[in-house]
């Protein structure tokens, strides 16, 4: 029994034969914290989709850029969900943290609302090649009345990484969503 309970708690990759692989760590994203002052009332109802995203992006695995134009994943790193939903958790609580609008919520809250933020995930990675995390959000704010876009931006920050593997490489990409995400609420905050 006490050998049994030793190899269940150190992960033992051996077992009558069978070789097991140790399941790889799983990370989260910060939501944006710190905002500036703001002296004016909350005004306007946000609701916030799911990002899009291409494949690469469209998972839990964490990206590397080995070079340009070439992907791979940390092998013994990934999200702790898929990256779109994750970041749409993350970015609705940024919003909550800047209490700049009068309500936030996802589609599926069905509160009614004035405006839609719909995102596209282009960059959530580690460049290699140049040694820093990028997160690039492509972002549209829709009046839910009209069903017009009223506003676009791309939002892209680079920010120097200590290293592209585990936790390393995920505070850096940590860094530059939170920057993505403190300039996002901003702007959203000044259109709606």
């Amino acid at each position: 029994m006490t050998a049994v309970l030793a190899l269940a708690l150190t992960g033992c990759s051996g077992l009558g034969g069978l070789v097991t692989k140790s399941p790889a760590t799983a990370y989260d994203l910060a939501a944006a914290r710190s905002f500036p002052r703001h002296a004016g009332r909350a005004r306007g109802q946000l609701v916030i989709a799911e990002p899009t995203a291409l494949a690469p992006l469209d998972g839990d695995k964490i990206l590397v850029r080995p070079a340009p134009g070439q992907a791979a994943t940390l092998g013994d790193a990934q999200w702790e969900d898929r990256l779109p939903k994750l970041v749409q958790a993350r970015l609705l609580q940024s919003f909550e943290n800047a209490t700049r609008l009068r309500s936030v919520g996802r589609p599926s809250d069905k509160i009614a609302t004035d405006f839609a933020l719909l995102t596209e995930l282009r960059a959530f990675e580690i460049s290699i090649a140049d040694g820093t995390a990028v997160v690039e959000i492509a972002a549209k704010i829709v009046n839910e009345r009209s069903g017009r876009i009223i506003a676009a931006r791309v939002l892209r920050v680079a920010v120097p990484a200590g290293g592209h593997e585990g936790t390393a490489a995920v505070n850096a990409i940590n860094e530059a969503f939170t920057q993505v995400a403190t300039q996002l609420v901003l702007w959203v905050a000044k259109v709606v």
